[in-house]
């Protein structure tokens, strides 16, 4: 049932009624079945559901006797050549005939087809011979189908190279595997009758069953739960209650304009039926802040009012006269979303556990998540099939990510990749790959879990649509994703983990554990320290605000206040870019050009963000007020942008725009400008209220940052993978800025980093490569129990494997024995191999490490190489004598120099950048032991050096320096490795 809604979708959008069904796996073979009633499909999910619930993931299998359980409404097809049929007859006639005897006992003769296919295949039309004797002998009709698994003959190549992905081989090995011929695809009627000439009772048989079976998806009886309210209220009087309560306590005073907005939107919840769905949400949130758990809503539930009085979300959206609309209106008849933000890992899952308790197994479950083919994916299993070199296919991977979507626009700038990569083009097998790479793109490649859509139904969920189990222990999924939920009317709400989130608690949890409070919910919004550091862009692990772009912006736009971080959030997306809106609105901020308005009607609602429109509530606003809008109408529009309908909806929309803006004496350049900022912006445009979401926490942790930055690092170092850097990053910056940080030491690390009584920060055995977790757990607990007094004392109680005692040596984790790395190396080797009875316990000459001691630049590649990070100097700094000498300037000494001159700088590659919206640019930032600078590659300078930005870690570049608005960066003119600098340094690429 996986594609089922996109069948449906595609059928309905041409005009074709669609039937449901699915190929049921029997031990015997797959046998198709066809639904004909509600009866049916819910027979059908439960069926899928019973099969897949207690089996692997990807598994899972029918029994005949389930099959007669929920036969009712359902229509049985005894399959093609994959069908159990066919390897019946290979043992015997008898044993068919007694399938199809049990087949017909389940259904009766009127609900059980014999399916006979024609391929041109001999072996295929014996076996048709037989089917029909057998239909004849039983009294079956038979039916006339052709397996179709492609629509036109042409799509029989990429058919068997996906045959060859699923069953891990090529096509030179696949044989029987594949398709004898392309006859696999969809037939003309005229087609179906010529190959059937001889059974024409066959095709009216199709004919007929396809009258029957008239269900579709649109008739799927889902509900959304009640919700269980106290005795004596309704679920409206009850979310009344909680509203007006928890408006009291936000609103202080609760004043007319709040009280009018919450009465507004109760009364909108109330006409569509809402309340159930809002006193939910405010349910789960209710069982987060029982437990501690922080939780925010974010999106467009920011823009209601009775959200923030529930407490889902944390933004007052009369105060900063956000539009409901964006959120839920009367029009559109459809459901809210609410998005909620709580701390990855643990945390999140305890909420998710309680949705699943509370509503349960088969009433609750996450919605699924296509996994497509993209660039590189594509590549990889493209190339495997059609048998290409592995060192081929690693070459185009590195290649692909730098390439960007322009490829699939300009074929002649694909084939040049593909010959950059060292393909013939004119070798036929390359021609194929190029067209397969193509084809391939945005096809289902795996299904996998939502990153936090749960749907929960009133009743059962399985007799809406199949659910089964996850490879997460615990969790459930159903077999459609989210918008193919959405599109059949299907609730979900967004439970979704945020490393950000999980660091903010945890950094709480620090601070209360050195007998120091501090409340997120009332953080003075004025803090100096916070906007000093915000305007010198000083947010390396800060929340939104931390990317080379919004670093460049950071000091131009100089926050001072609250809104000014709403806009910094906002300005940094593709919207703000593609439609221009960037450079005027800090222009005007600094006073390089004046504030005007695309009409004077429209100040009232461009006058925060200075004329310059940079929210979607904005041009919703401006469709509303310039051109007479209702509410519903505006998001209609933005969500006709959002889908790009090529059904002449835009057409439609501006016209009505042009319409409005004219009648209310909008015309000329005026509305000419007007419409190009909606059109060309609304889709990209980021929501007012998700920026101001995303503000708070982006304020949080500058403000942990700023006063509490050993809580502040531990909790990231802790969080990760999570925000724009690599650790190794984050342990440079925190020593930058005074925090030390200490190694890893097996008598005094944790598993996790944690705080030592100095306000040190001391990294956990979690950043020991190879070092599972169970053997940090037991150092972390045998250290409490009583510290290890030498190596072999570690080895004994302990029993860590060769290579993780190993590691630890060479990292310095050992070092606390009073040895230094080499010499626990050697006292590793000696613990580790076994002396024998003779020499238990002698002394030896060997007991003495006769091994030179590592140098300052070993220590480094082996802190890199066994944890990712170090505590040590920077490489730069090892480096700097010689950098000095070619004249290299350190990177916090570029903001002393005039803009203009000429520069060489060099470091450590740690990001490399190439947004869609960069029109080819690269964008890279190097460390050194100073901070890190931003290096601008133009196109031409990209392509030209592509390897040596792509593979280097180091790099020297040579370059103008661009200092202007305390912004600072290096357009590179030149560039070249930096050599004498072994070490596995890892850098957060295209992210």
């Amino acid at each position: 049932m996986y594609g089922a809604p996109r069948f449906y979708r595609a059928c309905r959008e041409v005009g074709v009624r669609p039937i449901v069904g699915s190929e049921i796996t029997l031990r015997e073979g797959c046998l198709p079945v066809l639904v004909q009633s509600r009866e049916g499909y819910q027979n059908l999910c439960h069926l899928i559901t019973d099969s897949k619930l207690d089996a692997e993931k990807g598994e899972g299998e029918t029994t005949l006797e389930e099959l007669e359980q929920y036969s009712s409404g359902l229509v049985c097809l005894t399959g093609g050549d994959k069908g159990p049929l066919p390897a019946l007859m290979k043992q015997g006639s008898l044993h068919a005939l007694n399938f199809l005897k049990r087949l017909k006992q389940i259904w009766g003769d009127k609900n059980v087809y014999v399916e006979v296919q024609r391929h041109f295949d001999r072996e295929q039309e014996s076996r048709n011979q037989m089917l029909a004797d057998l239909a004849n002998q039983l009294n079956l009709p038979l039916l006339a189908t052709n397996g179709v698994r492609y629509a036109r003959s042409s799509g029989r190549l990429l058919h068997d190279v996906l045959t060859c992905i699923k069953h891990r081989t090529n096509l030179d090995e696949a044989g029987k595997l594949l398709n004898r011929n392309a006859e696999c695809h969809l037939k003309s009627p005229g087609e179906m009758t010529q190959t059937f000439a001889d059974l024409p009772q066959a095709l009216a048989n199709s004919v007929e069953l396809s009258h029957r079976l008239d269900f579709t998806l649109k008739d799927l009886g889902y509900q959304f739960p009640a919700y269980d309210v106290p005795s004596g209220e309704t679920m409206n009087s009850y979310l009344r209650k909680l509203t007006e309560a928890g408006a009291r306590d936000r609103y202080r005073p609760f004043y007319a304009k709040a009280r009018r907005q919450i009465e507004y939107e109760l009364d909108i919840i109330g006409k569509l039926g809402l309340a159930g769905y809002f006193l939910i949400v405010w349910d789960i949130v209710q069982f987060c802040k029982r437990h501690e758990i922080l939780v925010q809503g974010r999106g467009s539930a920011a823009n209601s009012a009775v959200c923030y009085s529930l407490g889902i979300t944390a933004v007052d959206p009369v105060g900063m006269e956000l539009l409901f609309e964006r959120f839920l209106s009367e029009e559109r008849g459809e459901w809210p979303d609410i998005d909620l933000d709580l701390p990855s890992g643990d945390r999140r899952e305890s909420v998710i556990q309680y949705v699943y308790d509370r509503y349960g197994r088969r009433g609750a479950a996450m919605t699924a998540n296509v996994i497509t083919y993209r660039c590189r994916s594509a590549a990889r299993e493209v190339g495997k099939a059609l048998g290409f070199p592995l060192q081929v296919l690693d070459r185009l991977s590195k290649l692909l990510v730098t390439w960007g979507w322009s490829v699939f626009e300009e074929e002649g700038l694909l084939l040049e990749r593909f010959q950059e990569a060292g393909l013939n083009l004119s070798h036929r097998r390359v021609r194929n790959f190029v067209r397969l790479w193509r084809e391939i793109q945005d096809l289902p490649r795996h299904l996998g879990q939502h990153t936090g859509g749960m749907i929960i139904c009133q009743g059962s969920l399985d007799s809406v649509v199949p659910v089964e189990s996850a490879r997460m222990p615990g969790r459930t999924v159903v077999q459609w994703d989210k918008d193919d939920c959405a599109d059949l009317g299907i609730i979900k709400v967004d439970l979704l983990g945020l490393g950000m989130m999980a660091a903010i608690h945890e950094s709480l949890e620090l601070i209360r554990e050195s007998n120091r409070e501090i409340d997120l919910a009332h953080l003075p919004q004025d803090d100096p320290k916070v906007y000093s550091m915000l305007q010198q862009a000083d947010t390396v692990g800060v929340f939104q605000v931390e990317s080379r772009a919004q670093m460049a912006t950071l000091p131009r736009l100089k926050p001072t206040c609250f809104y000014d971080l709403v806009v910094e959030v906002a300005i940094i997306r593709p919207g703000p870019i593609v439609g221009k809106m960037v450079h005027p609105y800090l222009s005007r901020r600094a006073g390089l050009e004046p504030v005007t308005y695309p009409h004077p009607s429209l100040e009232p609602i461009l006058k925060r963000t200075l004329g310059v429109p940079l929210f979607q509530e904005q041009l919703l606003r401006i469709a509303m007020l310039g051109a007479g809008f209702t509410g519903g109408e505006a998001e209609e529009l933005r969500r006709a942008l959002g889908f790009k309908k090529p059904d002449g909806a835009m057409a439609k929309i501006e016209k009505r725009l042009r319409e409005g803006l004219e009648k209310n004496g909008i015309h000329g350049e005026a509305a000419e400008t007007i419409i190009r900022h909606i059109t060309s912006f609304a889709l990209y445009g980021f929501p007012e209220s998700h920026a101001a979401s995303f503000a708070l926490l982006a304020y949080a942790s500058a403000y942990l940052k700023a006063h509490f930055p050993a809580e502040f690092y531990t909790a990231l170092l802790n969080n990760q993978p999570m925000g724009f850097y690599h650790p190794a990053t984050l342990v440079k910056d925190a020593q930058r800025r005074g925090q030390r940080v200490k190694p890893v030491d097996v008598q005094k690390s944790d598993w996790r980093c944690g705080i030592e009584e100095d306000q040190s920060i001391r990294l956990g055995l979690m950043y020991v490569k190879g070092l599972r977790e169970e053997t940090g757990q037991r150092i972390e607990t045998e250290r409490h129990r009583c510290a290890f007094s030498s190596v072999d004392d570690l080895q004994q109680r302990i029993k860590p494997n060769r290579s993780e005692i190993t590691t630890l040596a060479r990292i310095g984790a050992l070092n606390s024995f009073g040895l230094k790395r080499r010499e626990a190396l050697w006292q590793v080797e000696k613990v580790c191999r076994f002396a024998g009875p003779l020499f238990e316990n002698t002394s030896s000459p060997y007991d003495i490490s006769p091994l030179q001691e590592m140098t300052a630049m070993e220590r480094l590649a082996s802190d890199y190489e066994g944890a990712g990070i170090t505590v040590g100097p920077h490489a730069m700094a090892l480096k700097r004598r010689e950098l000095n000498s070619l004249g290299i300037v350190p990177s916090a000494s570029l903001e002393k120099l005039k803009d203009g001159r000429k520069v060489r700088v060099a470091g450590t590659v740690i990001v490399r950048q190439r947004p869609m919206t960069a029109k080819g640019f690269l964008f890279m930032s190097l460390e050194d032991e100073t901070g890190i600078s931003n290096i601008v590659f133009r196109p031409k300078m990209f392509e030209k050096n592509r390897l040596v930005l792509m593979s280097h870690p180091f790099l020297i570049i040579e370059g103008m320096l661009q200092n202007q608005n305390n912004v600072i960066s290096v357009l590179a003119h030149k560039v070249r490795g930096l050599t004498g600098l072994d070490i596995p340094i890892s850098s957060h690429d295209f992210h």
